[in-house]
C-alpha cells in the first residue's frame, strides 16, 4: 500500500495491452515501482490504463522498439503533459524513459524526455527514484541537476548539440559546470535475472511466465544490439536463480518461457532441460526462444516436443559462409542440417529460421545461397515444415556495423528469396524493406529529427507520412513547438540519404558518442575491421 505523499506515477508503454503485458522488461519496471510504499504507479496502454492520478509526479516510458518511439507524444497528450521537455515546468512531472533504443540511441527522443535511464533497471531504477524523493520540493532545474549527478541517468536538457557550419554534428556537450561530459550505461552483475510478475490470459502470450535464463550473447555477432549494447554475457545459477524463478511461475500457470538471446548456452542449460523432464511437469507447456543452432541435441528436440512445443528457433543470418564468417557467426553447414535433424528426430514439426539481406559486401550469389540451403534442407529433413524469417540489416549505436548504411539492394533481394522459396513450399515472413528504412532514420539520427517526430504525428503508421515529415522540416515548412521551445532551434536535419544509406566515416562523430555503452568505439572499429577486411 503506498504510503501518503507517495511519488504519483505512471509507466506507460506505446502498445495495447496485451502486447505491453507481455514484455517482460515493462513488467519487471513496474514491480519494481510497485513494490516501494514511496511510488504509488499505474499502468497506461494505447489501449487501456489503470485509474488515473489527478496530479503526477513521474511518467515513465518503456521502450524496446525504434518504430514505437512516436507514440509517446500521444500518451504525453493524453495526460495534458507538455510533448517537449523544454516546456514544462515546475507543476508538470518528470518525463523519463528506458529500454534498450533509449539505452543505444535516446537522441532522437531527446526533446521529448527530461531523463533518459540508461542501462538495467535493478540498481538503476531504485537509485534514480531515491534521488528524486531527495529533491522532490526543489525547482524543477535544480532536481534535473540533482539526477544528472547518478550514475546512468541521462538529462538530455542539460547537453547541447554543436554542429559545423555544413551542418555536420560536432559534439553533444553539457551545458553546465557540474554536469558530466559522458554518461555510462550501468550493467546489473546480480546472480538472478528477471522473471515474469504478472500473468494473464490477455497476454500476446496467453498465460505464459516469462524467465530470463541469460542476458547478452557471448557470440558478437557484428550487426547484433542485443549482444553488444548489454555485454556481459550473464548467467543466473541453476539452484539459486533458474529453479525457484520457474517454481514461482509455475504455481500460478503450467505454461512456461525461457527467454534470451542464446539460451542454450547458459552452461546449465542441459541440467534444466533434464529437471523439466520430470514426470511432475507433464502438464507443462515449455518453449524457449531463439537458439544457437550448434547447441542443439536430440535431447533438446525430445524434452521440448515433450513438453508441448512443436517447433526450434535458430537464427542463421546467411545461407553464404562467406557471409556468416563476416558477421562472426560462429556456425558451420553441417550444424544447421544437424539441428534440422535432431529438431525432427525430437519430435518437433517445424524449425524457423531467421536470416538477414543487405548485410555489408553482400552480393546476389550471397542470397542465392540462402535460397539454396533452405531448399536442401527441406530435402534432407523432409516433413518437418520450415519457415524462414528475414529482415533488412539495419545498422545499429554500439555495435561495429554502427557506422554502415542500409543498403538500398536490400529491396530487390527480399523478392529474389520470396521468388526462390515460395514457389518450393517454404514460408518466407520478410518484414518490410520500407519500415527496416524508417528504423534506420531512428537508430541513427541525432536531435534533429525531433521536429520530424513532431510532424508525423497521426501518420507514423506509413511510409508516406514519415517522408512527407522529413521533407517538411527539411523546407522549414513544420512549426513544431512554440517559438520559445529551444527545440525549434535546432538547425534542419540532413538529408535523407546520409542518414540512412551512407556508410559514415570512423572519424564522423556520432549522435550517441557521448553516451558510453560496454565497448570503446575503438574497439568496435577493430572488430568492424576485422569483419571487412578483404
Amino acid at each position: 500500500m503506498p504510503l501518503a505523499g507517495a511519488l504519483r506515477t505512471v509507466l506507460a508503454f506505446p502498445s495495447t495491452y496485451s502486447v505491453g503485458i507481455t514484455s517482460l522488461g515493462y513488467q519487471v519496471v513496474w514491480a519494481t515501482l510497485a513494490q516501494r510504499p514511496d511510488v504509488d504507479v499505474r499502468r497506461l496502454f494505447t489501449d487501456q490504463g489503470d485509474p488515473a492520478h489527478r496530479d503526477l509526479d513521474l511518467f515513465g516510458l518503456s521502450l524496446s522498439w525504434e518504430l514505437d518511439g512516436p507514440v509517446l507524444l500521444d500518451l504525453l497528450e493524453r495526460q495534458r503533459i507538455p510533448i517537449w521537455a523544454s516546456e514544462r515546468g515546475d507543476a508538470d512531472p518528470i518525463v523519463f524513459g528506458g529500454g534498450p533504443v533509449l539505452t543505444a540511441n535516446p537522441e532522437p527522443l531527446a526533446p521529448f524526455f527530461d531523463v533518459v535511464l540508461l542501462g538495467d533497471g535493478e540498481l538503476l531504477l531504485p537509485a534514480f527514484v531515491d534521488a528524486l524523493q531527495e529533491c522532490r520540493q526543489a525547482p524543477r532545474p535544480e532536481r534535473l541537476r540533482r539526477l544528472a549527478a547518478v550514475p546512468g541517468v541521462y538529462v538530455p536538457g542539460l547537453y547541447a548539440p554543436r554542429y559545423g557550419s555544413d551542418g555536420r554534428l560536432l559534439g553533444i556537450e553539457p551545458t553546465a559546470p557540474g554536469i558530466p561530459a559522458t554518461v555510462a550505461k550501468q550493467t546489473w552483475r546480480g546472480n538472478t535475472l528477471s522473471h515474469s510478475t504478472v500473468i494473464t490470459p490477455e497476454a500476446a502470450w496467453p498465460s505464459i511466465h516469462m524467465v530470463e535464463v541469460v542476458r547478452s550473447c557471448p557470440e558478437l555477432c557484428r550487426f547484433c544490439l542485443a549482444s553488444y549494447l548489454t555485454l556481459p554475457f550473464r548467467t543466473p545459477s541453476l539452484d539459486d536463480g533458474l529453479i525457484p524463478a520457474v517454481e514461482k511461475g509455475l504455481a500460478a500457470t503450467r505454461r512456461l518461457g525461457l527467454l534470451g538471446a542464446s539460451v542454450t548456452q547458459h552452461p546449465q542449460f542441459g541440467e534444466l532441460l533434464t529437471w523439466l523432464d520430470q514426470d511432475r511437469f507433464a502438464d507443462t507447456r515449455v518453449s524457449v526462444s531463439s537458439v544457437r543452432a550448434a547447441t542443439v541435441t536430440p535431447e533438446l528436440g525430445r524434452i521440448l516436443a515433450r513438453r508441448g512445443s512443436r517447433s526450434l528457433t535458430i537464427a542463421i543470418e546467411s545461407g553464404s559462409e562467406r557471409m556468416r564468417r563476416l558477421v562472426n557467426k560462429k556456425l558451420e553447414r553441417e550444424e544447421i542440417f544437424a539441428a534440422a535433424r535432431y529438431a525432427k528426430e525430437g519430435g518437433l514439426s517445424g524449425l524457423k529460421l531467421y536470416g538477414m539481406v543487405g548485410l555489408p559486401t553482400e552480393e546476389d550469389a550471397d542470397v542465392e545461397a540462402t535460397a539454396e540451403l533452405l531448399l536442401a534442407l527441406r530435402k534432407a529433413t523432409p516433413g518437418l515444415r520450415l519457415s524462414l524469417g528475414v529482415s533488412t540489416f539495419v545498422p545499429k549505436a554500439h555495435t561495429p556495423f554502427q557506422w554502415q548504411g542500409v543498403r538500398p539492394e536490400a529491396e530487390k533481394r527480399l523478392k529474389l528469396l520470396a521468388k526462390r522459396l515460395k514457389p518450393r513450399g517454404i514460408e518466407l515472413r520478410p518484414e518490410s524493406y520500407g519500415w527496416s528504412v524508417i528504423q534506420a532514420l531512428l537508430s541513427r539520427s541525432d536531435r534533429r529529427l525531433a521536429p520530424v517526430i513532431a510532424a508525423a504525428r497521426g501518420r507514423h503508421d506509413s511510409l508516406g507520412g514519415w517522408k512527407q515529415a522529413y521533407r517538411a522540416v527539411l523546407a522549414g515548412e513544420h512549426e513544431p513547438a512554440p517559438s520559445r521551445s529551444a527545440d525549434t532551434q535546432l538547425p534542419p536535419p540532413p538529408p535523407w540519404e546520409e542518414v540512412i544509406h551512407t556508410t559514415w566515416s570512423p572519424e564522423r562523430v556520432l549522435p550517441w558518442q557521448h553516451l558510453e555503452g560496454p565497448l570503446a568505439n575503438n574497439t568496435l572499429q577493430h572488430h568492424a575491421e576485422q569483419a571487412l577486411r578483404p
